[in-house]
């Protein structure tokens, strides 16, 4: 691995990151967790529809099982939509883009980026060995694949907090001043924008801590830009979530996300977080073995013990600040990482590292065992196990189950005006609301308020009590087998 060109293994990275996030790019909006993606892909959406208004979002669903209050304005008030009107402005310049694609596309771009990221931040601290191995797992892990290509601020949330931390890095390395003052600046902007689309990145503040603590030590009191660094990187999320409390129908709930149902810290969160998704969905059970392999060479004798302070123990405490960091988001955020599993996102790039840095132990260790052609074998067949494992658990995700929702949308889209407001019930999943391409109502009930409020379409694909009750006072336009359309602006007693 040495003796193999830096560039190359970039672009081994690169490929491996780009083409795995090519599976089934043009599906449309529909598969795992598509009730978020479909949130967030609406709001570029209305800003291809109207232009860009960035400080006043808006999304198609206009319930209010959000926020608890009526939003017929339809606004959206969660993370700060830089990303979303980047997009709309250039589908807007380029109208033959397809939205989905288009957005799952700056997902896989953003993907690359937090990739190489990885890459030179770990190589910095471990070498290049294990950025190599770390940037693959990040590459090919089936769970970080498909998180990698959704419609969601994940990904671009990822590449700017391991970016601000590589910057941040190469801010305390750098010797010349002007070249400091840059990589200072990138990665606190690059922070600033982390939060802005999630503010959970707050917990890997350990890791900016432990790094500054690590280049200057007891002196790091004397260095008052590390401290302007701490304080500026919020100011844009604090004037961002005084600007929405204007919109208080467009701020989703959030008190739950903590400990709404008291499962932090219950056996029912160690087996959720610690077992289902990390052991199952992320590392595939096999991915235990390059873990556990980490703490081989963790020990030292009086003949290793400088090696290890200079080069062990850093990594012991970069690596165990940032687990710490996400144990302790775990902890916080209990409700929303238990109900969730797209909050794992955020452990990634840890989960990489020390699976990258177990591969790039386990090698050397097996060889002194066995011999190098065998301890690449065995360490390759666990690696494929782990990848294929993770696999089973996670292709699920990358199904559309529910294909009548897209039919019945291009319906929708092609007989109704513009202006259509839209019943489409899915139990409060807006996929079926988004296929439509029109604003309205994620679930049924109490139907005469919504048409009250300009409720003119009632569209659903389960012909059931309520479905039935609708038909017979409205106009049904079309009926199959697979879905219903009714017209709600005339009764049937009317007619």
């Amino acid at each position: 691995m040495k003796k193999i060109n830096t560039k190359i293994l970039l672009i081994i990275i690169i490929l491996l990151t780009f083409f795995t996030r090519m599976y089934r790019i043009n599906n449309p909006i529909a598969d795992w967790h598509s009730w978020r993606q479909s949130d967030t892909a609406s709001v570029t959406r209305e800003y291809v529809k109207h232009g860009v208004d960035i400080l006043r979002p808006h999304y198609q669903d206009i319930s209010d099982l959000q926020s608890g209050q009526d939003n017929l304005e339809g606004w959206r008030m969660v993370e700060f939509p830089f990303i979303n009107a980047g997009i709309a402005a250039l589908i807007r310049f380029m109208p033959n883009l397809n939205l989905d694609v288009t957005s799952r596309m700056v997902s896989v771009w953003f993907s690359i980026g937090a990739a190489i990221s990885l890459f030179y931040l770990v190589k910095s601290i471990s070498g290049k060995d294990v950025a190599f191995y770390s940037s693959l797992v990040f590459a090919l892990l089936p769970f970080s694949v498909f998180y990698g290509r959704a419609v969601l601020p994940e990904p671009a949330m990822l590449f700017f907090s391991t970016g601000s931390l590589l910057f941040f890095q190469i801010y305390l390395q750098n010797k010349n001043k002007l070249k400091q003052l840059g990589s200072y600046l990138i990665s606190l902007i690059f922070l600033m924008l982390a939060l802005l689309l999630k503010p959970f990145v707050a917990f890997l503040g350990p890791i900016y801590l432990v790094l500054a603590l690590l280049r200057y030590k007891k002196n790091i009191f004397k260095h008052v830009e590390l401290i302007i660094f701490a304080g500026a990187a919020f100011v844009p999320f604090y004037y961002w979530r005084e600007w929405i409390k204007q919109f208080p129908s467009g701020i989703p709930a959030s008190d739950w996300l903590f400990n709404s149902n008291g499962i932090r810290l219950r056996p029912a969160w160690f087996r959720w977080l610690f077992y289902e998704r990390l052991t199952r969905l992320i590392l595939g059970w096999w991915g235990w073995l390059f873990i556990i392999s980490n703490l081989h060479g963790l020990g030292f004798n009086s003949k290793t013990k400088k090696k290890w302070i200079k080069e062990t123990l850093p990594e012991i405490l970069i690596y165990g600040s940032w687990i710490v960091g996400i144990l302790i988001y775990m902890i916080v955020i209990a409700t929303g990482n238990v109900r969730h599993d797209y909050y794992q996102v955020l452990a990634l790039p840890i989960v990489s590292i020390l699976v990258g840095r177990g591969v790039a132990l386990m090698i050397p260790h097996l060889s002194k065992i066995l011999n190098k052609k065998a301890a690449y074998l065995i360490t390759f067949i666990i690696f494929s196990l782990m990848l294929k494992t993770a696999w089973n658990n996670v292709k699920g995700y990358f199904n559309v189950n529910h294909w009548e929702y897209i039919e019945a949308g291009m319906i929708i889209d092609t007989i109704t005006p513009p202006d259509a407001k839209i019943i489409a019930p899915a139990f409060g999943d807006t996929v079926f609301l988004y296929q439509t391409n029109r604003r309205g109502w994620p679930i049924g009930f109490d139907i005469e308020s919504k048409v009250a409020k300009g409720a003119t379409y009632y569209v659903s694909s389960s012909y059931d009590d309520e479905a039935r009750a609708v038909e017979e006072k409205y106009t049904p336009v079309i009926k199959s087998d697979k879905f219903i359309i009714i017209k709600l602006e005339e009764r049937v007693e009317e007619k």
